[in-house]
């Protein structure tokens, strides 16, 4: 039988570096000596893709329930596995979460590896806000909300599927300590101050083989500013309609100068915990 263990999950609660690594991924993988186009980035396909459901399953996902759904996803990702001869990379936003049936929805038989990115949620709070669009206020109040997922209204057909989040701390629990799942957890920051180390370990990771050289220069083609500078020609297909831009402002610790002291307060008290171990919070509780 063959192995089937071809997917590496890019996994994260939104805002947290996800596209930024794709970005970085398509430079690695291209070897060419200009930038990777941001709209047209190595395949990584979100797995909550309902074209990609709807083609494995030879089903029409609108006609089912979002339960229906959910029993069915494993099934995607067997039958993408089974359908490549290379590495597959997707893109997830769900949490790790186990269907009505009991069955893992991303499960060892196809897993190559994890990458989970996380990010301080102070800074998370920021982006999420700007991408959904929504006040400050109520993206704190999302970040710790259990039962929240995004597309989960039965009344509008999305392009995705319904991907259950959690909330902030629960979603990192669920991969890095409920998957047992072979995980790599990346911290946004350590990409922002020492990207070679930090990139470099999620290739090794990985399994592939690239030169030194080959990093470095993929981290150069997908340095921030070249990102933005494209979204700016030429948009970015991934950005949510109702947004200005994607790509924000891409820094570390912009909380501080624009974080409210009652929402940043706010935040430690609902993630103390996920954030003191990832180095968020001192041993004061204070953010850092």
């Amino acid at each position: 039988m063959d192995d089937l263990r071809k997917i590496v999950w890019l996994a994260s609660y939104p805002k947290s570096g996800n596209t930024w690594f794709r970005v970085f991924l398509s430079n690695l993988l291209s070897e060419s000596d200009q930038p990777a186009d941001i709209n047209n980035l190595h395949a990584t396909p979100i797995a909550s893709s309902r074209e990609l459901f709807d083609e494995a399953t030879g089903l029409s996902s609108a006609e089912l329930t979002l339960d229906e759904i959910d029993i069915l996803r494993p099934g995607v990702y067997s039958y993408a596995a089974r359908n490549s001869k290379e590495i597959l990379f997707q893109k997830v936003h769900d949490a790790w979460l186990l269907t009505p049936t009991g069955k893992a929805m991303f499960n060892l038989d196809v897993t190559r590896a994890v990458i989970y990115f996380i990010r301080n949620p102070l800074d998370v709070a920021l982006s999420f806000s700007n991408h959904l669009n929504k006040s400050l206020e109520h993206t704190v109040q999302v970040m710790a909300d259990n039962s929240y997922a995004f597309n989960s209204s039965q009344n509008k057909l999305h392009i995705q599927l319904r991907q259950r989040l959690l909330s902030w701390s629960n979603h990192v629990k669920s991969w890095v300590d409920e998957s047992d799942l072979p995980v790599l957890v990346i911290r946004y920051e350590d990409m922002k101050s020492d990207p070679f180390n930090t990139f470099s370990k999620a290739v090794d990771f990985i399994g592939i083989s690239k030169s030194e050289q080959s990093i470095r220069r993929a981290i150069q083609f997908s340095d921030f500013k070249e990102i933005q500078k494209q979204e700016a020609e030429k948009g970015f297909k991934e950005k949510p309609a109702k947004v200005k831009t994607f790509f924000r402002k891409g820094i570390a610790g912009a909380w501080k100068d624009e974080m409210p002291e009652d929402l940043v307060k706010q935040i430690c008290t609902d993630h103390a915990e996920i954030m003191k171990r990832f180095g968020y919070l001192n041993d004061s509780g204070k953010p850092i």
